[in-house]
């Protein structure tokens, strides 16, 4: 456990240090923010962070997986998950502290990632806004959320 507590203040640090401009693109706070654990080209790290690059569009297809996205970076992420039919016990920490705008583009930026099957509506401020407006939630709870929706297929 105690490992865990410092390596979440470590993640939390390290992202919280490279602070982005207010103006920053999605790409750039991206790069500066998320890229370190799930790589500049959203493929994760194996083990650790899951790939990006392919998933979000599919989750972005319903409201339920918008509003999960939403949640992973406004409260973060921890616990065990399966990602690719592999465990990952890696940790995601909030990104609270980014304006609604900002974390729109980042979401718009991982659409990008590898081609999606099928075309999904580009985030907005006013729907991540939406999702701050819910009571506050823990990390626990968005792994509780991302298992329901896993269970129900709407996360790969």
């Amino acid at each position: 456990m105690k490992i865990a507590s410092v390596m979440t203040q470590f993640l939390a640090i390290a992202c919280l240090a490279v602070s982005p401009s207010a103006r920053a693109s999605g790409s750039q706070t991206f790069g500066a923010q998320c890229s370190m654990c799930h790589q500049p080209s959203g493929a994760g790290l194996p083990g650790s962070f899951p790939r990006l690059a392919g998933r979000t569009p599919v989750m972005a297809g319903s409201p339920e997986g918008r509003r999960y996205l939403a949640m992973v970076l406004l409260y973060g992420l921890y616990g065990p998950i399966s990602v690719d039919g592999k465990q990952i016990s890696g940790l995601m920490p909030t990104m609270g502290s980014l304006s609604d705008q900002a974390i729109a583009e980042v979401l718009n930026h991982t659409l990008t990632l590898a081609r999606p099957a099928h075309k999904v509506a580009p985030f907005t401020a006013a729907e991540i806004a939406a999702v701050r407006a819910e009571p506050r939630k823990g990390g626990s709870d968005v792994a509780a959320e991302r298992a329901r929706l896993a269970g129900r297929g709407l996360i790969p």
